[in-house]
């Protein structure tokens, strides 16, 4: 078919190149079609015998090159050869139903010179004009040595005489061919042929390239004429190099089993060719070639035009392989050979090189957009699929889903991948950071079908974009005469921040208890606090004033960090009200409606010292400390509760007898403050932060009616004390008898718990001294305070 096979014929060799694409899918076997023979199949050992080579070039297509010395070439004069092929195509492995293609090449070459060498990929072929002139002088000796040999050629006999280190080898041509060899010779010409690495080659390193040398002297007798022929051969097998950006080839200038004597050596020319193509001018296409006098050198760039770059899967890391296919051709003369050309065709290829691909974030923040560009690849590399987040995706699935997919190239030839995602995708993980701010990550996996052979590659991307698209919420605050209120939205609860007071998180069981009133909407939550509701911070308290505040936390959901404090902060004008400070600190404002009317400057607390702060007709101000005023205290579930009484001092008109007479009535009120007993007083200013700040107690006044009660309760329990004389505690002073001490004096005091209850613990938290049995006269002594 029209462009299936192109040939050339290129330094006396046959060139024939067979496009891939024609045989995808097909097998195909190459026949030598010998005039007098007929088909010859193509294999290995024929190969290297005859002067041929089947391989591929570095884009994959089928490369067949022939000596026209070879097997089975039509030589007519040394000057003009045909060489026939047939080109078997199947689409069976068996190569059953097989089409034939018959394919003549021709070549004529009649430059010949004296010697000819070609350093082919399977073979070294030497050929050597037979009117070569008289054996040196100089090396007389030497040749004569051979002369022992000769006499025992077969008469009309073509022998090969071989000199290794393992010494000498005379054989017939017959064993020679057995062995891999090919000798003939021609109207004017005689040749050898040998595969590399055999028994009677050798390899020695020149200029530090390792040479494969064959040493061989052709002999033959007939009648009266004795010819011998030198048939060396020497070629490369190294001098390959690497770096990460070039391959380096390197010759010998000098091969010294090839110019005996190198005193005459003369260099002519010089050619490099790339895929059986003469450059002219190699540094416009940016390869160095470079010569001295021990050394011939060939730098190439890795990824220069004429050789190939291809994909490759290591060990699950992608890299490429760079391919060039190189020829050398190098002519010189010398005393003993006049000219010799010689000519060394190489295949190179690199090693695995790494090419970590790389992932470029070019995210578009202010379009909300993932921009995901995915490199450098070679052209052999396709995407098949995708993963975001770990959910499979197809390349039609991801287009339909949304994903927008498609291919970029880059300067170098590469091309890269761009995926673009929108932030709001919901496969894009979203997490609240700072204060105001968004991190969003996307998380891409890719599947790559790399190279001919569609090797599977993956590769697994992380991709950030922090964006300031989160607003704070604010809140408004307002109050009425007995009420505080926060309206708060709701944006972003429980999702980003939750509400906190203090250091509990405020849902709805905390407002119940509390005594909040909660109302939402669409967007926003009501809040409604009463004034003296549990929660309120009291800043400022006097005569029927008092400065109140509400705080709420906007806390993190993660991190618990605050970012806000919501407020509301009024003056409030009141009655009557009882304030437990946390640092156990009360102020209570009493409304004391009597009839008749009482003197309100004439209240006082238990300690009769304690009299009202600021006072009216209906109103007494009284702020003191848990610690005075008489103040005492019991444990009562899970709270402690401060006690003290307001009352009154009657004004009494003498009588003849022990009743009083008076006209004011009697006005006793009970002050109670509620603290938990896991919490500590403060004694001292407020603390700085409210979150941080113990809670204010709650606080009652109760009418007279109800002291009783808690008079019963404190006296349930069985408490004995004595006073002990010393710090023994092994005698003790008598009930009922009056103990006289000095201020400086110790006392030392035993109380014991008679209750059996194994719940009941004592707790010694104020102790004081009176002047009577009352213990709430006045005056009175402490001994202990707050334990």
């Amino acid at each position: 078919p029209p462009g299936f096979v192109e040939s050339s014929c290129h330094s006396r060799i046959f060139w024939m190149k067979l496009n891939k694409l024609l045989l995808q899918g097909k097998f195909f076997q190459l026949e030598i079609n010998d005039p007098y023979a007929g088909p010859v199949p193509l294999d290995e050992k024929l190969a290297s015998r005859c002067g041929y080579v089947l391989s591929e070039d570095v884009w994959g297509n089928p490369v067949f090159r022939a000596s026209v010395l070879g097997c089975h070439v039509a030589n007519e004069a040394d000057e003009l050869f045909s060489l026939t092929v047939n080109i078997k195509v199947s689409s069976f492995s068996s190569m059953r139903a097989a089409v034939t293609y018959t394919y003549p090449m021709y070549c004529s070459y009649s430059s010949w010179a004296s010697r000819e060498i070609v350093c082919e990929e399977n073979y070294m072929e030497v050929s050597v004009r037979t009117d070569v002139p008289a054996v040196s002088n100089d090396y007389t000796v030497a040749w004569m040595s051979a002369l022992p040999e000769t006499q025992n050629v077969a008469y009309q006999l073509w022998q090969l005489m071989f000199v290794s280190p393992s010494g000498r080898k005379t054989i017939t041509v017959s064993d020679a061919v057995k062995l891999g060899y090919s000798f003939n010779n021609t109207l004017s010409r005689v040749y050898l042929r040998a595969p590399y690495h055999t028994n009677e080659s050798d390899v020695s390193v020149v200029s530090g390239v390792n040479m494969n040398m064959v040493t061989s002297t052709s002999m033959y007798r007939q009648r009266w004429l004795l010819l011998l022929i030198d048939t060396t051969v020497s070629c490369p097998v190294g001098g390959i190099s690497f770096t990460d950006t070039t391959l380096t080839w390197t010759v010998p200038s000098v091969i010294p089993t090839l110019v005996v004597q190198e005193s005459t050596f003369l260099s002519k020319t010089i050619l490099m060719g790339v895929d059986g193509q003469v450059i002219v001018h190699p540094e416009e296409k940016n390869y160095l070639l470079e010569h001295n006098e021990t050394h011939i050198r060939i730098t190439v760039p890795i990824g220069a035009k004429g050789g190939k770059l291809k994909s490759s899967i290591s060990g699950g890391v992608y890299g490429v392989i760079y391919s060039i296919d190189l020829f050398l051709e190098h002519t010189w003369t010398d005393a003993d050979w006049q000219t010799t050309k010689y000519t060394v065709i190489k295949s190179i290829t690199t090693p695995f090189m790494p090419q970590i691909p790389t992932v470029t974030n070019n995210t578009l923040p202010e379009e909300r957009l993932f921009n995901v560009a995915f490199g450098h690849f070679l052209p052999d590399v396709s995407l098949v699929a995708i993963a975001i987040g770990n959910v499979p995706f197809t390349l039609r699935e991801a287009q339909h889903h949304g994903f927008k997919i498609y291919e970029t190239p880059f300067s170098n030839t590469t091309k890269g991948f761009v995926l673009e995602v929108s932030f709001d995708d919901p496969y894009v993980l979203k997490e609240y950071v700072n204060r105001n701010e968004t991190k969003y990550t996307l998380l891409v996996n890719y599947s790559m079908s790399v190279g001919p052979q569609m090797t599977p590659y993956y590769h697994s991307a992380e991709v950030e974009c922090v964006i300031a698209d989160i607003e704070l919420p604010e809140a408004v605050g307002y109050c009425d005469e007995e009420n505080l209120y926060l309206v708060i939205p709701t944006f972003g609860l429980h999702q980003y921040w939750n509400l906190y007071l203090g250091s509990k998180p405020l849902n709805r069981h905390v407002a119940l208890t509390n005594g909040y009133l909660a109302a939402t909407n669409s967007t926003h939550l009501i809040l409604q606090i009463p004034l003296f509701a549990a929660g309120v911070i009291y800043e400022e308290v006097s005569f029927q004033k008092i400065k109140a505040r509400f705080d709420v936390a906007l806390r993190k959901v993660r991190t618990m960090e605050t970012l806000q404090m919501f407020s509301v902060r009024c003056n409030f004008n009141s009655s009557a009200f009882i304030i437990c400070h946390p640092d156990g600190t009360i102020m209570i404002s009493a409304q004391m409606k009597t009839i008749p009317a009482i003197d309100m400057s004439k209240t006082k607390l238990r300690d009769s010292s304690c009299k009202p702060r600021e006072y009216n007709e209906e109103h007494a101000f009284f702020k003191f400390h848990v610690t005075t005023c008489g103040t005492s205290v019991r444990f009562e579930g899970d709270h402690i509760i401060y006690e003290n009484e307001i009352s009154y001092e009657k004004e009494t008109l003498p009588g003849q007898s022990i009743p009083t007479i008076t006209r004011d009535p009697d006005y006793r009120l009970t002050v109670l403050c509620y603290y938990q007993a896991k919490e500590t007083l403060v004694l001292g200013p407020f603390a700085s932060d409210p979150a941080t700040s113990p809670p204010f107690g709650s606080g009652t006044m109760v009418p007279r009616s109800n002291i009783a009660v808690y008079r019963r309760i404190r006296q349930a329990l069985n408490v004995v004390s004595r006073v002990s004389k010393d710090e023994s505690f092994m005698e003790f002073y008598e009930p009922n008898v009056a103990i006289i001490k000095r201020p400086v004096e110790p006392v030392f005091l035993e109380v014991e718990l008679k209750d059996e209850s194994p719940d009941a613990e004592l707790y010694l938290e104020n102790c004081w001294v009176t002047g009577s049995l009352d213990f709430n006269s006045t005056p009175r002594w402490n001994i202990t305070v707050d334990g």
